[in-house]
C-alpha cells in the first residue's frame, strides 16, 4: 500500500483528491489545538512554506485522543489554525490514531505491519512519507519541525 490508496477525508468534508500528493514527499502529523506542542503548527507552516515548490507537502490530521486536547469540531478546528497559525496546508478530518478505532490510514502508518509500527505516543508524532508513497520515517511527538534531522530527511528525498 501506498498513502494515496487511502480514501482521505479533510477538515471541510470533502474527500481529499490523491492526485494532490501523488509524487509528493508528505509530512504527516496528528495535530491538536490545545497540547503543550502545539506551537509546532509554527514550525510545520515553516516547512510547508519552504519546501512546497519542490513537490514537498505537510498533511495534519486532528486527533482528540490524547487527554481531549483537540475537543473541537472541524470549523473550531479550521478557525484555531487560521487565527494562530495561518496554516496553508491541508488539515484532514478529525480522526482516531489508536484503539479499535484507529483509521486505517494510522493502522498503515503504525500497525503491526508498519515500516515504522507502535502505537502514536502523543499529538505531534510525524511521519515522513516519500514520492513513492512509502513511509520513509517516522520522528517523536517531541522532535520539532526544525529539528536538523527532519530537515534533512525532506532533503533527502526532494
Amino acid at each position: 500500500m501506498k498513502l494515496t490508496d487511502f480514501s482521505l477525508g479533510t477538515l471541510t468534508g470533502k474527500v481529499l483528491d490523491p492526485a494532490m500528493l501523488e509524487g509528493k514527499v508528505v509530512l504527516l502529523v496528528n495535530v491538536a489545538s490545545q497540547c503543550g506542542l502545539t506551537p509546532q503548527y509554527r514550525g510545520l507552516e515553516a516547512l510547508q512554506k519552504e519546501f512546497a515548490g519542490r513537490g514537498f507537502t505537510v498533511l495534519g490530521f486532528p486527533c482528540n485522543q490524547f487527554a481531549g486536547q483537540e475537543p473541537g469540531d472541524a470549523e473550531e478546528i479550521r478557525n484555531f489554525c487560521d487565527m494562530n497559525y495561518s496554516i496553508t496546508f491541508p488539515l484532514g478530518e478529525k480522526i482516531e490514531v489508536n484503539g479499535p478505532e484507529r483509521a486505517p490510514l494510522y493502522a498503515w502508518l503504525a500497525g503491526e505491519t508498519a515500516a515504522f509500527p507502535g502505537d502514536i505516543t502523543w499529538n505531534f508524532e510525524k511521519f515522513l512519507i516519500g514520492r513513492d508513497g512509502e513511509v520513509k520515517a517516522r520522528f517523536s511527538p517531541r522532535t520539532t519541525p526544525e529539528d536538523p534531522a527532519i530537515h534533512a530527511s525532506i532533503e533527502s528525498l526532494l
